[in-house]
């Protein structure tokens, strides 16, 4: 999505773009934290995440620990800022057995 973003704003269709992501009936953004996100990145997907909150239903699937969130946004105040939105009509589920590993392991046996 960050990629796509960018190219749009290169390409001068940012806003237009934005709004096409903003229209999805659901947002989800899974292995969030798995690459890396600069600070222009994490600017980026935070304004998805802000403008969809209060419009749209978001999932963020991350396998980092809170502890370690600044990471994926750049710094700790820009992710505990996504969070708060993300949360503030919604709820956050911590911890918990991996899908995949669970689903890997269940067809070995």
């Amino acid at each position: 999505m960050v990629m796509r973003l960018r190219r749009a704003r290169v390409e001068g269709r940012l806003e237009r773009e934005a709004a096409q992501i903003g229209r999805a009936g659901l947002l989800v953004s899974d292995e969030l934290g798995f690459l890396p996100l600069d600070a222009d990145g994490a600017r980026l997907l935070f304004r998805v995440f802000a403008d969809a909150h209060e419009r749209r239903s978001v999932v963020i699937a991350a396998n980092l620990g809170l502890s370690r969130r600044g990471s994926v946004f750049g710094d700790d105040q820009m992710a505990a800022a996504v969070i708060g939105r993300i949360v503030r009509r919604g709820g956050l589920l911590v911890g918990g057995e991996s899908y995949r590993v669970r689903h890997a392991l269940m067809q070995e046996g």
